[in-house]
């Protein structure tokens, strides 16, 4: 099928070049000109495992292009994705303008009867009131249909092309039809593609990141409740996830979560409760606690340090959300990082992928490393926000040579308390005894 892609961010890049990769003909479409000549010449402008591979491969294939002519991918395509951003706004409800500004250039720009995809995270009756949009604006028939994607940065291509679940929402039967023969080659596999109202498919999205959220931030507070008591939560992790009913996922306590989708979801699905007159209560906890958990890096190193920083200097290993992605937004690190500036220490700070990203935000204000040895060089702590592989099994000797105290706050739960202790380290992880 012809398809055009609107936006080229974490959800419309990976939704086009994946789509291409299933055999159909897509074009990506970009207001950002630097952005699209980049594609063009076969840049991926985020880091994301496999999607530069999957890129290469449909762009040899001829089946994905990128251009900023919004009108000229839409006036050929049987379907349009809308994959644009829903940032928070500072009620916490869902910013729409992105999408409605999409929506209106499409049809505008339609030359026959389409499709019009929403692949952004939108509340419950954005669809509704889009087709109440059309109407009026174009003489052409519009079906909208609900098609939010369930992607985790970091494994978002193996997410897309082996999902859980597909979900389309849509009140005709020949989007629902159209919809079907776009995902047949994943449904083929036995993936479901689980067919519903619009509304109910823009609240599933919702639903899915707040509980997945919530089960985070319930086991940071369990992890905070071993710390005073002397529990390990790695034991109880270990029971917890062993139970069928709950399994073993997002059960990995640590420093709070971040990124693009869990914090704004959880604050627009809070906002839709108050403007409808039902108590979020949990969902409102869920955001509230997991900030209260970003401040534990600041936390734990006072124990170590004690409150004054003046003088100290820091080593940061991990500035991205989490691993396998150069997405800083709302990222622990960020807020250590602050705390230490404002309490006097200097700061050095190394990512394998997100110095670029964070650059962006903290401008000159720290120093960014190398690597991760050099960026432990004269420091008098280290503390670990991220859970890169490449941090795991350091040469705990070497660091010892290479700082001036003998410090770490790991806020990922990355090493065993016993060998880092052995290695004449003090050590302050979550949820975790000190090793003594």
């Amino acid at each position: 099928m012809e398809l055009c892609v609107v936006g080229t961010g974490y959800v419309g890049l990976v939704a086009g070049a994946c789509l291409a990769d299933l055999g159909h003909h897509v074009t990506a479409v970009d207001s950002d000109e630097k952005k699209v000549e980049r594609l063009s010449a076969g840049e991926c402008p985020i880091h994301e495992p496999g999607l530069l591979e999957v890129l290469h491969r449909v762009r040899e294939g001829r089946r994905l292009s990128f251009t900023t002519n919004l009108a000229a991918a839409v006036a050929k395509a049987d379907v349009a994705f809308i994959a644009v951003g829903t940032p928070s706004s500072r009620d916490g409800s869902a910013d729409l303008s992105g999408v409605t500004a999409v929506f209106d250039e499409t049809i505008a720009a339609l030359a026959r009867p389409t499709i019009v995809v929403v692949k952004s995270t939108v509340p419950p009756g954005t669809a509704d009131a889009l087709r109440e949009r059309a109407s009026g604006r174009t003489t052409h028939l519009v079906d909208v249909v609900s098609n939010p994607e369930f992607l985790a940065e970091g494994t978002a291509v193996d997410d897309f092309t082996r999902p859980d679940r597909i979900v389309v929402g849509t009140r005709s039967a020949a989007a629902q039809a159209a919809m079907d023969r776009i995902y047949a080659p994943l449904v083929r596999t036995g993936r479901p593609l689980l067919h519903m109202d619009n509304r109910s498919a823009e609240m599933a999205k919702y639903a899915a990141n707040a509980m997945l959220a919530a089960r985070i931030t319930l086991m940071n507070e369990i992890a905070n409740l071993c710390d005073g008591f002397g529990a390990d939560v790695e034991m109880v992790r270990r029971v917890v996830g062993g139970d069928q009913r709950l399994g073993s996922r997002y059960l990995f306590p640590g420093c709070g979560y971040g990124g693009s989708c869990f914090p704004k979801d959880v604050q627009a699905l809070a906002y839709l409760g108050r403007t409808h007159d039902v108590p979020m209560r949990m969902t409102n906890a869920v955001h509230e606690v997991n900030e209260a958990q970003k401040e534990l890096l600041g936390e734990k190193t006072v124990q170590l340090l004690g409150a004054d920083w003046t003088g100290l200097h820091l080593a940061v290993w991990g500035l991205a959300f989490k691993s396998r992605t150069d997405d800083v937004r709302d990222a622990p690190s960020l807020v250590f990082i602050a705390e230490a500036l404002r309490r006097g220490a200097t700061v050095a700070a190394y990512d394998p992928e997100a110095i670029g990203q964070a650059r962006a935000v903290l401008g000159e204000a720290i120093r960014y490393a190398p690597d991760s040895l050099t960026c432990v060089d004269g420091a008098d702590a280290l503390i670990i926000p991220t859970d890169w592989n490449e941090f795991r099994s350091p040469d705990f000797a070497e660091l010892s040579r290479r700082m001036r105290s003998h410090n770490i706050v790991d806020g990922r739960n990355l090493f065993d308390p016993k060998e880092v202790a052995q290695a004449g380290f003090r050590y302050r992880c979550i949820g975790r005894p000190e090793y003594r």
